[in-house]
C-alpha cells in the first residue's frame, strides 16, 4: 500500500504543482547519493518545506520519507498520509520509539528527511538546533546532508495567509556535501549548522527580496520577525498550550518527557 500510494502521489503532485506555476531550482543533487541510506538535514520556515525536496530526490531516482509531528495524526487528512506514505511521526519528547524506526530505516538504506530546529522559524533564519538528526547519524552510521529551502515560506507561511493558487513563487533546493558520521552529537550538530547557515546565506545572496516583505529576514530588509521576537512569539505559543492542555507546552496530554531532542 505505502508503494502504491507514494507512486499515485508521484503521478499527480508534480502536474498540480506544475499548475500553480511555482519554478523550482535545484543545486548540488550530485550530494545526493545514488543508494543507501542519509539523512536529510533540511531548514524550516514553512508548513510546505517537505516538498521541495521530495522533488529534489525524485531527480536523483531516489524517495525520501519524513519525520513528522505526531500532534499532526489529529488531522484526518495528515494521518492518512502518515499511515500510507510511510512516514515517521515524532513525540516531541517522547521520541525514542521515532528515532528507533528512523535508525532501522537508515541501515535499510533509506532517505529519511527531518528539521533540526524542530519547529518553523518565524524570522526565517536558523534557529537553534537540536541534536536529533546527529546523534541519529551516528547511530546509524549514515551521511547527514545539509539541505536549504528558500521561498517556499512565501506560499505557506506561520502566521501568514497561504499563497497556494497561480503563486509562481520560485523555490530554491541546495544540498550540500555530506557530512560524515564522525565525533559526538555536538561536534556534527555544530558542523551541521555552519554547514547550513553557509548555504542559507549563499541562496539568499541569488534570490530576489523585496524590501519590507513579510517573508524577508530583517537581516536583508525585510519586516520578518528578528529572532529575539521569534523566540518571544515562540514562548507564548507555549505558554498558551500549556495553559490550554496543563502540560509544558510541547508534551501533549499523557506524555513522557524525553525523547529525540
Amino acid at each position: 500500500m505505502p508503494e502504491g500510494f507514494y507512486r499515485l502521489c508521484e503521478w499527480i503532485v508534480p502536474p498540480m504543482v506544475a499548475m500553480q506555476g511555482t519554478k523550482f531550482t535545484f543545486e548540488g543533487l550530485e550530494n545526493i547519493p545514488a543508494s543507501g541510506g542519509a539523512i536529510l538535514a533540511q531548514n524550516h520556515t514553512s508548513y510546505l518545506d517537505w516538498l521541495p525536496p521530495l522533488f529534489a530526490v525524485r531527480e536523483r531516482g531516489r524517495r525520501a520519507y519524513f519525520m513528522i509531528k505526531a500532534e499532526m495524526a489529529d488531522v484526518k487528512a495528515v494521518n492518512y498520509v502518515i499511515n500510507h506514505a510511510r512516514l515517521i511521526p515524532v513525540d516531541r519528547r517522547a521520541g525514542h520509539d521515532a528515532f528507533d524506526v528512523a535508525v532501522q530505516r537508515l541501515r535499510e538504506g533509506e532517505l529519511i528527511g527531518m528539521h533540526p530546529e524542530a519547529t518553523i522559524s518565524r524570522s526565517f533564519e536558523l534557529r537553534e538546533f537540536r541534536t536529533g538528526a546527529a546523534r541519529m547519524a551516528l547511530e546509524a552510521r549514515v551521511p547527514l546532508i545539509p539541505l536549504i529551502v528558500w521561498g517556499a515560506h512565501r506560499i505557506w507561511p506561520k502566521d501568514h495567509p497561504k499563497k497556494v493558487f497561480r503563486n509562481k513563487v520560485p523555490i530554491t533546493v541546495a544540498v550540500g556535501r555530506p557530512l560524515p558520521p564522525t565525533g559526538t552529537p555536538e561536534q556534527l550538530n555544530a558542523q551541521l549548522r555552519e554547514a547550513m547557515k553557509a548555504m542559507l546565506y549563499r541562496v539568499q545572496e541569488e534570490y530576489p527580496h523585496p524590501p519590507g516583505e513579510y517573508w524577508v529576514p530583517q537581516r536583508l530588509g525585510g519586516s520578518a520577525p528578528t529572532q529575539d521576537d521569534s523566540r518571544a512569539l515562540r514562548l507564548a505559543e507555549l505558554q498558551e498550550r500549556a495553559k490550554r492542555y496543563g502540560t509544558d507546552g510541547v508534551t501533549r496530554p499523557g506524555q513522557r518527557r524525553s525523547g529525540l531532542h
